[in-house]
């Protein structure tokens, strides 16, 4: 049996970078002469770039063009990222120490691109508290299918029956329970209403009301 593991997405859960990805998407559009989706950002967000251009802004089919804008996106959100479009969402670094305390690994899976996790662990240093990170790169199926969880679960040899997943979106916490795991459903994207009826086990404003007990009962 794997042992119990804390999973958390990116985007939304460790960080607050709503503001550099929502400008990330204009800068592309308009460099590009394209036109944004209505109510895209929110529609789009907590999802990988490959379901968002073709499915969301209707872009793209192709997908070598896909993969052209993808990185293009992610270009201009590190630029804007670097010059401090980012900060650390509240609670983080105490329930990482918190976890790491009581033996319990850490991980991450998200649908964000690894050179922008590397941006974040160099601006804030948490690459020592997290023991790896499943990316968008690694993954060929998108939340709320649950094979970033599943694969982050894996890479810390964890149980999903007895992980945690911390994330902001209802296609993340769709992507958790999917995957067998407990939910915590951050509202820092979503307000509470909607999170309440995400099917999260637990609703909390974001990180700061997160205990390493309260996340996994009887594991910590």
């Amino acid at each position: 049996m794997g042992r119990a593991v804390a999973i958390f997405d990116w985007d939304g859960v460790v960080v607050d970078s709503s503001a550099a990805h929502e400008q990330a998407w204009a800068r592309l559009a308009a460099a590009e002469g394209l036109t944004l989706a209505p109510g895209s950002f929110l529609r789009g967000f907590g999802k990988r770039n490959e379901v968002i251009i073709p499915e969301i802004h209707g872009w793209a089919s192709d997908p070598a063009e896909i993969r052209r804008l993808s990185l293009a996106k992610e270009a201009h959100y590190r630029e804007l990222a670097a010059g401090g479009l980012i900060r650390l969402l509240p609670g983080v670094r105490e329930l990482l120490d918190g976890l790491r305390a009581a033996g319990i690994p850490r991980v991450i899976g998200t649908s964000t691109h690894r050179a922008n996790l590397d941006l974040a662990f160099a601006r804030f240093g948490l690459g020592e508290l997290f023991g790896g990170a499943v990316t968008s790169e690694d993954v060929t199926r998108g939340k709320p299918d649950p094979e970033v969880f599943l694969k982050a679960c894996a890479l810390a040899g964890g149980d999903p029956a007895r992980s945690v997943v911390f994330e902001d979106t209802l296609a993340g916490v769709a992507a958790a329970k999917a995957g067998g795991f407990r939910a915590v459903g951050l509202c820092t994207t979503n307000a509470r209403g909607i999170m309440l009826g995400s099917g999260a086990d637990l609703v909390v404003a974001d990180l700061s009301e997160v205990t390493p007990a309260l996340a996994l009962p009887g594991s910590a």
